[in-house]
């Protein structure tokens, strides 16, 4: 009889496990567009083309996807990030929305003419502390009372961005606008202030700071003791309880460095696109955030890819509307992420979990009837 230890089905999963289930899903959304595309009457070969050119194949469209990208890595960083410890945060639209209002407020309130080594370093503390205050709240909820991180981001969602349109429309709005009077220190310089090429794009230096983010994130969760117990947290509870790890502080940070990736991708629309905050720019970029986490396996290298996947496919709706409707690519996102949410193992066990649970109250109910 072998003595060797069996090996945890985690174990030995390699590159392979990693990347196969987003290039299955891939796959299965090439061969989703092509048959959408044939119902409309057009050759896939020609859609996917004008995709590619319209975003990989000149500097605008490049620099676009870059633009688009910096936010998504923000907040999928922001989920991916919580959901190590085992936590679901819904709230990177809210947090996403704070932080890009902390930036303006800071940037409007410095002196002009403001040294750009000073008013950007402030600038991005101002959106990652605000975003780390929203984060803060349902972590603390969760750590001292065990609120559902889940109920308390969602509801925390609409009561930010209530707030924060409150404040704009009634004390901050420039007239007949719904944004702020404009920033005066601290914008983040454009690509197209040093490449002619890109002129017209959104595309701008806050993307450095998103990578850096993904560094951090990477050396935070695999090279340092809080996370390893962040991790630890996320995956026994309990055990990691009994070797000594504080369980509620773990939570509490960990949603703070949540709402504070989040806040940090603000900086993006309001520092380095349009210069003032306004209502609504967020744009849904806080929710696409959890695909690109499931997408990127949760793992801050991984998210770098995926963000680059969905922003190419959102530019590309624009570049392939004039022969197809944009919202072929919205379907193509969607398949992506429910081909690739259903090969991440919580997710598997999760309908597992609910599919015993449908079957149990069946049985339940049909027991009541026979008697």
């Amino acid at each position: 009889m072998s003595t060797e230890p069996a090996t945890p089905p985690h174990v030995g999963i390699g590159l392979a496990g990693s990347f196969l289930p987003p290039l299955v899903a891939l796959a299965i959304a090439a061969v989703v567009g092509d048959l959408l595309i044939l119902s409309f009457g057009e050759a896939p070969s020609a859609v996917f083309r004008l995709l590619v050119e319209g975003t990989w194949g000149n500097a605008y469209g490049i620099g676009q996807v870059l633009y688009k990208t910096t936010t998504l890595v923000c907040t999928g960083l922001a989920f991916a990030l919580a959901g190590r410890a085992g936590l679901f945060n819904v709230g990177a639209e809210g947090q996403l929305a704070a932080g890009g209002f902390g930036a303006a407020v800071v940037g409007m309130l410095l002196p002009v003419g403001t040294p750009a080594l000073l008013a950007v370093p402030l600038c991005l503390l101002a959106a990652m502390l605000v975003g780390a205050g929203v984060g803060a709240v349902p972590g603390a909820l969760r750590a001292r009372f065990g609120a559902s991180e889940v109920i308390v981001t969602i509801m925390l969602n609409f009561i930010v961005l209530a707030f924060l349109n409150w404040i704009v429309s009634a004390k901050l709005h420039v007239p007949e606008t719904l944004h702020t009077p404009p920033i005066v220190a601290g914008m983040m310089p454009r690509f197209a202030d040093g490449f002619a090429a890109f002129r017209g794009s959104a595309a701008n230096f806050t993307i450095v700071f998103a990578v850096l983010a993904a560094v951090a994130s990477w050396w935070y969760l695999f090279r340092t003791r809080s996370g390893y117990e962040l991790r630890a947290v996320g995956l026994q509870p309990d055990a990691a309880e009994y070797g000594g790890v504080r369980v509620p502080r773990v939570l509490l940070v960990t949603m703070c460095l949540s709402g504070a990736l989040a806040g940090l991708g603000g900086m993006n629309f309001v520092l380095g696109y349009k210069g003032y905050y306004e209502e609504g720019f967020a744009g849904g970029a806080g929710f696409l955030g959890i695909a690109v986490a499931l997408v990127g396996r949760n793992h801050p290298f991984g998210i770098l890819g995926a963000a680059l996947l969905f922003a190419t496919l959102s530019q590309g709706g624009l570049a392939v509307n004039a022969i197809v409707p944009k919202q072929l690519t919205d379907i193509l996102t969607a398949v992506v992420i429910l081909a690739v949410a259903t090969a991440v193992p919580e997710v598997q066990q999760q309908l597992r979990a609910a599919a015993a649970n449908v079957t149990a109250a069946f049985y339940r109910d049909a027991r009541k009837g026979v008697s």
